[in-house]
């Protein structure tokens, strides 16, 4: 049986291509694999990003129906148990060493919306939607679906596509800030090599702490942010990168983070 997902390495970084163009992209047990490996290999220095691609014309349809009608011979414990193995997937991603940037090519449904709005950016094709279409087979949003359209959009819009199941296309997200950008299929591919180059330029001790402070900013108290704030300041000032980059802003040049 062929392989529904690969791990390409790019060299500065790893891409997880989903192949499962037969169900349009449905998340697969290859997928799962897939990225759970991107996210382990990121802790090589010389990767910088994981980039979440497609490859058939569609980024990701979600669970496969056929797959749930399955597991409704399960019992409910078993159930949760497989909906943790996608909770899983998300949180490994969320605390991946490196950034990630989702490429959404042709649309994202159900599941394959939390997973691009898993990534911290995300770049999507022109004309796209994004449907939460679970209530129209009589289910609910997993892999942190609901919290993420929570902190994401207003309260009106996330219960529209979650009640109603109705699809919103990448400009309106792009609009909302959901989006950092929307481009032509054609551009797509290049789109995401220019933000992984402009990530690889930069400071990846100091890029993981942001991603984390702004991670722990969505779930806790500002006085508890603060206190976070002050700390990862406080080693930064006295780190090497803080070092280059301040003497590169002083002698007016680029800094070279990847010469310390």
């Amino acid at each position: 049986m062929s392989k529904l997902a690969r791990l390409d390495d790019c060299g500065d970084h790893l891409k997880v291509v989903n192949m499962n163009a037969a169900r349009r992209g449905a998340l697969s047990p290859d997928l799962y694999e897939v990225i759970a490996e991107a996210c382990i290999r990121a802790e090589e220095p010389r990767i910088r990003a994981i980039v979440l691609t497609s490859q058939g014309g569609f980024f990701c349809a979600g669970g496969d129906l056929n797959v749930l009608i399955e597991r409704r011979n399960l019992s409910e414990e078993q159930r949760r148990g497989k909906v943790d193995q996608l909770h899983d997937l998300i949180r490994g991603l969320r605390a991946a060493p490196v950034p990630v940037i989702a490429l959404v090519a042709g649309g994202a449904a159900g599941a394959g919306v939390s997973l691009a709005l898993a990534a911290d950016l995300i770049i999507a094709e022109t004309g796209i939607k994004f449907t939460a279409a679970y209530v129209k087979a009589g289910l609910v949003p997993d892999g942190g679906l609901t919290a993420a359209l929570a902190r994401m959009l207003p309260r009106a819009l996330a219960m529209e596509m979650c009640l109603l199941a109705r699809p919103v296309t990448a400009e309106r997200l792009a609009e909302l800030g959901v989006v950092n950008l929307v481009v032509a299929a054609p551009e797509l591919e290049q789109a995401g090599q220019d933000l992984v180059t402009a990530l690889a330029a930069g400071p990846p001790e100091a890029q993981q702490v942001i991603r984390q402070l702004v991670a722990a900013a969505y779930e806790t108290t500002e006085a508890a942010q603060l206190d976070r704030e002050r700390d990862a300041m406080a080693h930064a000032a006295g780190a090497s990168e803080a070092g280059e980059g301040i003497a590169a802003f002083l002698e007016k040049r680029a800094p070279r983070f990847d010469k310390i």
